[in-house]
């Protein structure tokens, strides 16, 4: 898959081993993309340095800071981030989106009226992955892989659209979930990936991604 697919790639090796032969990032991404606001004023809330941000390092270049002997290493991670139309996305390949396991608890990280935020986070720690969104109305919904959020939204719509969401068990008993789990289960975290990105309309380079040429910072951890 390329930059043409728009993101299915994401989705497509979300469970791919995280390679140190790759310099930037492929398997197990988390995305977040947000509008309505300032970039670096999105990132500054995730925890990003000023002077970091100025600086525009790619993330190949990053120096992650380690722990000193008898210490724990610090808790950051590298993340790249790169703007599509009016939205800015962050992408983070540690197993969790940061906006997903901090918006609860840091008041910075938390939307304004107007402001929206999509994040599909793999949840490595914590599965299954899930899908949040914020459609401007300080709300979060959240919805798993294989379902939609319920709201009936352009979103959902675009979940629906893709094949992303999943017949329920109410609807059509265990048996037929079960086998449509087996027979398109694979394919769904790319079916997901496909719906934010035609929703969002997103297209990432995925060689950008790979070589990490993209612009990264340091966040730290919720």
């Amino acid at each position: 898959m390329t930059v043409s697919d728009g993101i299915a790639w994401i989705g497509a090796h979300l469970h791919s081993p995280v390679s140190a032969a790759v310099r930037g990032m492929l398997g197990g991404i988390s995305l977040t993309a947000a509008r309505g606001m300032e970039a670096d004023e999105f990132l500054i809330a995730l925890g990003a340095d000023l002077d970091e941000l100025a600086a525009r390092t790619p993330y190949r270049d990053l120096a992650v800071p380690v722990g000193q002997p008898g210490r724990p290493s610090p808790h950051i991670n590298p993340v790249m981030y790169g703007m599509c139309g009016d939205w800015l996305y962050v992408l983070e390949d540690w197993g969790a989106a940061t906006w997903s396991t901090g918006y609860r608890k840091v008041q910075s990280m938390w939307p304004y009226l107007g402001q929206e935020i999509v994040c599909v986070t793999v949840d490595r720690f914590s599965p299954p992955s899930k899908i949040l969104h914020v459609p401007g109305d300080e709300i979060a919904r959240r919805a798993e892989f294989g379902q939609d959020t319920g709201e009936e939204s352009a979103l959902d719509a675009a979940l629906d659209a893709s094949g992303a969401v999943f017949p329920s068990i109410a609807d059509v008993g265990e048996a037929a979930v079960v086998a449509h789990y087996e027979q398109h289960g694979p394919r769904l975290p790319a079916l997901v990936f496909a719906a934010v990105g035609a929703y969002c309309g997103l297209s990432i380079d995925q060689e950008a991604v790979r070589a990490g040429t993209l612009p990264g910072v340091l966040l730290p951890m919720p």
